[in-house]
C-alpha cells in the first residue's frame, strides 16, 4: 500500500523499539455525541468532561464552538470550571473555500471559546475536495495552510485531523502526502491520521502509517513528551496521532496497529460512542495499550477507574451499558460454567486473561441451570454469605434454583432475586413489608387516552396502608403505589429508581396464555441491581420484580445505615 511513486516510502520507518507514553485524546463530548439515539445535555457534557478529567485522558474535545448554542456555552462554562488535568480542545474545520481564514465569521466562536489547544479537521481525499467542498485541490491545500497559521498566529496549537486520511492516500498518495506536509509547514503540533469511514484495515493501517513516517522522516518525532499536552513540542518535529471509525469492525484494532508503527496519539470515545458504528473504544484501546502492549497511557490507580467511568457515561447519556464489552463489561470476567467456575477459584488465570481489579472491574460468578455447588458458594461469597458445601442448605438452594429455571427464571441475568432466594433459604431475608394484594383498573376516554389507577394493601411496621396511585401504565402504577406507601416508613426508596424494564415471552406458542418473564434493573444513584418474576400474566410478574427489586435496595440502604425492618413496631 506503500506510495509506488515515492521511492523514500518504499524504506518505512522502522517500528517503536521503546515503548513511549501515549497521549489519550478523548472526544466522547463532540464525536460520541453523533451516536444515534444518543443525546447530552450541558450539564451533562459537563459532569462528563470532569470524569474525563479525573481519569487522566490528555485532551478532552468539548464540541465545535458556533455549531450551536451548546456547545458554545460548555466552553464557556469550563472557564469557570476549569478541569485539574486535561486540556480542552475546540474542533471545528478548515476555512471556507475563497475566503481568508481572519475574514471567515467561522473562526471567531473558534478563538473566543479560549481554548489553548484547537483541533482542525481537513481535506486529505481529492473526491472530497472536487465532489465536497467543490473547489481545486490548490485552494484546499491553501485553507490548510491558511488556516492553521491564522489560529498559531493568535497563540492556539493545532491538533491537524486528515479527514479520510486512509481512503485519500490509497486514492491519491501523492495528493493525500501534500495536505499533510502543508499542516506541518503552516505550524501543526499533531498530526491525526483520520479513518473517518472505517474502512481500513490493520494492516493497511500499518503499511501507511510507516508511508508517512517514511515519506517525512526527520519533519516527525517518534519520542513522546508524556501525557502531558501543556508540554508541547518545542521543536519544530510534529508527532503522529490515529483516529478510527468502527464500520468493519476493526477500529480499536487499527488504533494498536498504528501505536505499533509509530503513533503516539489515539483519538477515540468512551464505550466506543460514535456515529454510525461508533469510534475507536477507549475502554478497550486504554487497556490493550497499557497492559498488554506495554505503553504508558494512565496512572495505574487512574486506570482502576476505567470501569466506573465507562459505566457512569452511559448512566449519564441514558444509554444501557453493554454488558459483554470487553474489560469493563458486566460480563467480562463472569463464570457460568461448572468447571470454570472451580478452576477460577484455584487460579484465576485459568479463564481470566487479566486481573479485573486493574481496570476497576469485578469477577462475577454466574447462577444458572448450569450451575453447580462451586457457582451457589462462590456467589454466595460474593454476597457476603458464608456457605458450607457439605450443609444440606447449600444443595437444597441449588436445587430449587433449577427447579425455578426450569419454569422461566433467570438468575444469571437477575442477581438481586437470586441473593434473595438465598436469604429466603437460610432464613435471613428481611421482611420489610408483607402485601396483601393489589388491584388495576385502566379505562380510556373519548379520545384515546388509557387511565391506569392501581391499589395495593401493604402490612408495614404495625400499620396496614391502602394506597391508590395514577400511572402512564399498569406497571407505572403499580410501582408508584408501592412507593408511595412506603416511603414514609423507609426514606431510602426515594432514592430508588427504574433503570430497565424487559419482557420477554417464554412459550409464544400458547398465544396470549404464554408465560412471561420479566426482568426490572433499578439503581439508588450509585448501584444498579436486577430482579425478575414469572407469570403467565405480566402484570403479576412485573409486580413480582417490582417487589422484589425495593426489598432488595432496602438490603442495600441497611447494609450502608441499620433500618429498622419488620412488620409490626
Amino acid at each position: 500500500m506503500t506510495n509506488p511513486n515515492n521511492r523514500e516510502a518504499q524504506s518505512p520507518h522502522p517500528m517503536q523499539t521503546t515503548n513511549q507514553p501515549i497521549v489519550i485524546y478523548d472526544t466522547t463530548l463532540r464525536d460520541g455525541a453523533q451516536t444515534e439515539g444518543l443525546s447530552m445535555s450541558l450539564e451533562d457534557k459537563i459532569r462528563i468532561a470532569h470524569k474525563l478529567d479525573s481519569l487522566g485522558v490528555a485532551f478532552i474535545e468539548g464540541g465545535w464552538p458556533g455549531a450551536n448554542p451548546k456547545d458554545g456555552e460548555f466552553f464557556q462554562r469550563l472557564q469557570a470550571e476549569p478541569l485539574v488535568n486535561a486540556e480542552v480542545v475546540a474542533f471545528c474545520s478548515t476555512r471556507r473555500p475563497g475566503t481568508k481564514a481572519n475574514e471567515d465569521p467561522m473562526l471567531v466562536p473558534i478563538v473566543a471559546a479560549g481554548t489553548k489547544w484547537i483541533t482542525l479537521f481537513g481535506k486529505s481525499w481529492d473526491l472530497h475536495v472536487t465532489e465536497g467542498l467543490r473547489t481545486s485541490l490548490d485552494e484546499n491545500l491553501a485553507m490548510i495552510t491558511d488556516t492553521i497559521a491564522y489560529l498559531r498566529g493568535r497563540d492556539r496549537h493545532v491538533i491537524y485531523d486528515a479527514e479520510h486520511w486512509f481512503d485519500g492516500y490509497k486514492a491519491n498518495p501523492d495528493y493525500a502526502l501534500q495536505t499533510l506536509g502543508a499542516a506541518i509547514d503552516a505550524g501543526a503540533a499533531w498530526l491525526v491520521l483520520c479513518d473517518t469511514n472505517g474502512g481500513t484495515l490493520p494492516d493497511e493501517v500499518a503499511e501507511i502509517t510507516d508511508a508517512v513516517i517514511a515519506h517525512f522522516g526527520d519533519r516527525l518525532t517518534l519520542s513522546n513528551l508524556g501525557n502531558q499536552p501543556g508540554r508541547e513540542n518545542q521543536s519544530n518535529q510534529v508527532r503522529l496521532g490515529i483516529h478510527t471509525h468502527n464500520d468493519a469492525g476493526v477500529a480499536v484494532a487499527n488504533a494498536l496497529a498504528a501505536i505499533k508503527h509509530g503513533a503516539m496519539m489515539v483519538q477515540g470515545t468512551i464505550n466506543g460512542y460514535g456515529e454510525r458504528c461508533g469510534n475507536a473504544n477507549l475502554c478497550t484501546v486504554i487497556p490493550n495499550l497499557q497492559l498488554k502492549m506495554g505503553y504508558p497511557c494512565l496512572a495505574e490507580t487512574q486506570l482502576q477507574q476505567l470501569t466506573d467511568v465507562s459505566r457512569q457515561v452511559s448512566e449519564l447519556v441514558n444509554l444501557a451499558p453493554y454488558e459483554h464489552a470487553p474489560f469493563v463489561g458486566l460480563s467480562a470476567f463472569a463464570h457460568k460454567g461448572g468447571i470454570h467456575v472451580s478452576a477460577v477459584k484455584r487460579n484465576p488465570k485459568t479463564y481470566e486473561h487479566i486481573e479485573p481489579e486493574t481496570i476497576g472491574n469485578r469477577r462475577r460468578i454466574v447462577i444458572s441451570e448450569q450451575s453447580g455447588l462451586s457457582n451457589v458458594l462462590s456467589k454466595a461469597e460474593t454476597f457476603g454469605i458464608k456457605l458450607d458445601k457439605n450443609d444440606a442448605t447449600c444443595r437444597h438452594i441449588l436445587q430449587q434454583m433449577k427447579e425455578l429455571e426450569q419454569n422461566g427464571y433467570q438468575f444469571e441475568a437477575a442477581e438481586a432475586s437470586f441473593e434473595l432466594l438465598m436469604r429466603q433459604a437460610m432464613g435471613d431475608r428481611p421482611k420489610f413489608f408483607a402485601l396483601s394484594g393489589f388491584r388495576v383498573d385502566s379505562d380510556s376516554d373519548p379520545d384515546g387516552n388509557v387511565h391506569v389507577v392501581a391499589i395495593i394493601k401493604v402490612l408495614v411496621k404495625g400499620e396496614e396502608k391502602l394506597i391508590a396511585s395514577e400511572g402512564n401504565g399498569p406497571i407505572s402504577a403499580l410501582d408508584a403505589a408501592l412507593r408511595k406507601a412506603l416511603v414514609e416508613f423507609y426514606p431510602a426508596i426515594a432514592q430508588f429508581h427504574l433503570t430497565d424494564y424487559k419482557v420477554r415471552i417464554l412459550n409464544s406458542n400458547d398465544g396470549t396464555n404464554a408465560k412471561t418473564r420479566v426482568l426490572i434493573e433499578s439503581s439508588n444513584g450509585e448501584e444498579r441491581w436486577t430482579t425478575l418474576g414469572v407469570s403467565s400474566n405480566i402484570i403479576a410478574a412485573s409486580y413480582q420484580a417490582l417487589v422484589e427489586g425495593l426489598e432488595y435496595g432496602l438490603i442495600l440502604a441497611q447494609a450502608k445505615e441499620p433500618i429498622a425492618a419488620g412488620l409490626s413496631q
